[in-house]
């Protein structure tokens, strides 16, 4: 199988054959971006500084190096937890066009929905990797919100083939973690029938 690389800017049509579980590489503008970067857009509604139009967001807080003269080093870059962003998550989409959202563990009814809506994708980096994830960033274009500190400020990262991302989100709002949940539930409500029936005082 050959690996499945998106580079930026995605369009519509580069994400119409990817599905939930697959999984896709990054080439081109990663940014940073997360909780108070979207509590500022969304809800003091003060304009992002970086066009996100067709590029990737990640839920993350890197440890950044100041090489002197606005020069910056990716030192490590691990996801951060995207369910925090949820409630900004389908607005967030709406108003920047942003086709990538990567970070760790799944998001919910609302991703979904931007997701269907807006045609982008939820994808999780694996934990764990955060330096590994820093030796795909070949370097630091531009930083703004500097404000918010290193964790929260926007990075914006020009990145090559950055993964593996695995979709959780795909751009028809299936949501991997969900259908999970369903199958995984009933698997352990047969499990607990069998055990029962085995261990009389469980029921």
């Amino acid at each position: 199988m050959s690996k499945k690389v998106l580079t930026t800017p995605i369009k519509d049509d580069d994400l119409k054959d990817i599905k939930i579980g697959d999984i896709i590489y990054l080439t081109g503008t990663l940014v940073t971006c997360r909780d108070v970067a979207h509590r500022r857009l969304i809800e003091e509604k003060i304009p992002l500084p970086v066009d996100l139009k067709g590029k990737a967001i990640f839920h993350a807080g890197p440890i950044v190096r100041d090489l002197g003269n606005e020069e910056y080093e990716i030192v490590s870059i691990g996801p951060t937890t995207s369910m925090r962003m949820e409630k900004f998550e389908k607005e967030f989409i709406e108003e920047t066009g942003v086709k990538l959202i990567v970070g760790k563990g799944g998001m919910g009814k609302n991703t979904e929905e931007g997701c269907k809506t807006h045609k982008a994708l939820h994808l999780v980096f694996p934990a764990g990797n955060a330096v590994y994830a820093a030796t795909k960033v070949e370097r630091i274009r531009e930083v703004h919100w500097k404000d918010l500190g290193m964790p929260e400020s926007l990075w914006v990262c020009e990145v090559n083939e950055f993964g593996p991302l695995i979709v959780s989100i795909d751009a028809e709002g299936n949501n991997i973690y969900e259908e999970n949940k369903v199958e995984f539930n009933k698997k352990k409500e047969e499990q607990y029938e069998l055990i029962s029936q085995q261990v009389r005082f469980i029921k």
